[in-house]
């Protein structure tokens, strides 16, 4: 039952330098628009909890469950790489953690629940749209095994929010075992409190990476930034893998669990076209999909610098150095597996190269393209022949691609899989 959910907030122990204590500004006539099982079964939560009157209350912002103490965390970041000395949680609050029977911690946080101290004039409310977008496209990450915030609920009502048209206000119930970012680091090392900054450090880790726990300082702070390199670099790659585009890689949109967090103008790129920007404020396309990989690794060197008091600069470049070798070695494995290659062999990344090359100079759909492929027997690929202009290119990779399945030990069936 949802009333059996023991909540604790460890981050609120760290004290109110880290964050501001925050009321939820309830929904009014709030109905849940989708309850998400899957989600809230990380929890224990059953059917019977989620259509629970204290659930909906929940939902509404009216009424918190025991335990939660709902605050708004303060960090900084650079935005289009520019730095922003103070942002934070301008319409979500975390209101608590929750430990499941196999001991894991999530966090709970609703986003769209009215101003905090750092919404910025704004209304800290979340419109259903939008709403929606993230619920959907959180599952569908986390379904296609990208790490990821999950979703559990959404909900709307009559309360009315202000954008370019009157609409209805909506919360998400959104779930992460941390939802700490490279901003939170930021805001610390920035205004000189380096005493808070290694408070957090030391707080992540502990939570988070408890192996690094027990190493001497600076190693276990240099342990643990390697560890959040490789994660970085993984993520990044199995988003270009799949045609993700995040659309506002800023860094306080970068978590440190290395999941996808914060769904604002996100898109799945249909055409491919590397130069694609998704989010259209981005006027010099900073967040294309193809200069996706290059700002990973810029956002990891501003969280190195703000780490720079607790860890060695020369430590500080060995992790970085990692992050390239790390994300190949991910995009290679997610191509072959999206080439249904089961094996890694010579000549691998040239094929997935040219592949690339070929679909960016015939715009073809990214996402049809891999389906079509995976629809058809090996023997057969010469039916997709027709369906570009420049075929004897297609030939080309086609004929490779064949003699390069022809040493894959395997029948066509597990490919195809």
């Amino acid at each position: 039952m949802f009333d059996s959910l023991h909540f604790s907030n460890s981050f609120a122990r760290l004290g109110e330098d880290f964050y501001s204590p925050v009321r939820a500004e309830p929904i009014a006539d709030a109905r849940l628009v989708s309850v998400n099982p899957a989600a809230a079964s990380l929890v224990d939560l059953d059917d019977t909890a989620l259509a629970s009157a204290d659930f909906i209350a929940l939902m509404a912002g009216r009424q918190l469950p025991p335990g939660a103490r709902p605050l708004a965390s303060v960090y900084a970041g650079h935005q289009f790489g520019g730095y922003t000395p103070q942002l934070g949680d301008g319409r979500a609050l975390l209101i608590g953690e929750v430990q499941n029977r196999q001991g894991q911690r999530w966090e709970l946080q609703l986003k769209g629940a009215g101003q905090t101290p750092y919404s910025r004039f704004a209304d800290g409310r979340a419109v259903l749209r939008s709403s929606i977008r993230e619920y959907l496209c959180s599952e569908a990450m986390h379904s296609l095994g990208i790490p990821s915030t999950r979703a559990m609920a959404l909900s709307t009502g009559s309360t009315p929010v202000y954008r370019e048209r009157i609409e209805s206000a909506a919360m998400v119930l959104r779930m992460a075992p941390s939802h700490i970012r490279f901003g939170h680091f930021e805001y610390f090392f920035h205004s000189g409190r380096h005493d808070c900054l290694q408070q957090l450090a030391d707080y992540v880790i502990e939570q988070h990476f408890p192996h690094c726990a027990g190493l001497p300082a600076p190693a276990r702070y240099q342990q643990w930034l390697l560890e959040v390199v490789e994660r970085t670099a993984r993520l990044i790659a199995d988003w270009q893998a799949a045609g993700f585009c995040h659309g506002v890689m800023n860094t306080d949109n970068m978590s440190i669990l290395g999941l996808t967090i914060d769904y604002g103008p996100f898109a799945f790129i249909d055409d491919f076209d590397p130069g694609f920007v998704c989010n259209h404020s981005d006027s010099h396309g900073r967040y294309a999909y193809n200069r996706q990989v290059a700002i990973g690794l810029w956002n990891l060197n501003a969280l190195a610098h703000a780490l720079s008091p607790l860890i060695p600069v020369p430590a500080l470049k060995d992790c970085l150095m990692q992050y390239e070798p790390v994300l190949l070695a991910r995009f290679r494995q997610r191509m072959q597996h999206k080439l249904g290659l089961a094996t890694d062999q010579p000549g691998d990344d040239e094929l997935v190269g040219q592949l690339l090359q070929l679909l960016a100079a015939e715009r073809r759909d990214y996402h049809d393209f891999f389906r079509r492929l995976g629809n058809i027997a090996a023997a057969e690929l010469a039916t997709l022949d027709d369906s570009f202009v420049d075929r004897e290119r297609w030939r080309s990779w086609r004929t490779g691609y064949q003699q390069r399945l022809a040493r894959e030990d395997r029948d066509d069936s597990q490919r195809q899989a």
